[in-house]
């Protein structure tokens, strides 16, 4: 069988701030998700994590996409 783990670590905020990079002007929920993806057969990396009521969501990054500044995205 399989043996999985999860933790939990809890962080002051300024401390997650600093270390996500992020400016903590009171917008900011103070909450980060880590999740390690894995490669995959089309050159990036990937990882799902299902959340408490069961929903799964893809945690992904393609090399092949380009963001544009006006928020389109390209497809290589």
């Amino acid at each position: 069988m399989e043996q999985r783990l999860s933790l939990v670590a809890l962080w002051s905020r300024a401390e997650l701030a600093a270390d996500s990079v992020v400016d903590d002007t009171g917008g900011w929920g103070g909450v980060t998700l880590a999740h390690a993806g894995e490669a995959t057969f089309w050159g990036g990396y990937s990882g799902v994590f299902i959340d408490p009521d069961g929903h799964p969501w893809e945690v992904a990054h393609n090399p092949g996409w380009t963001i544009h500044p006006d928020g389109s995205v390209h497809l290589h």
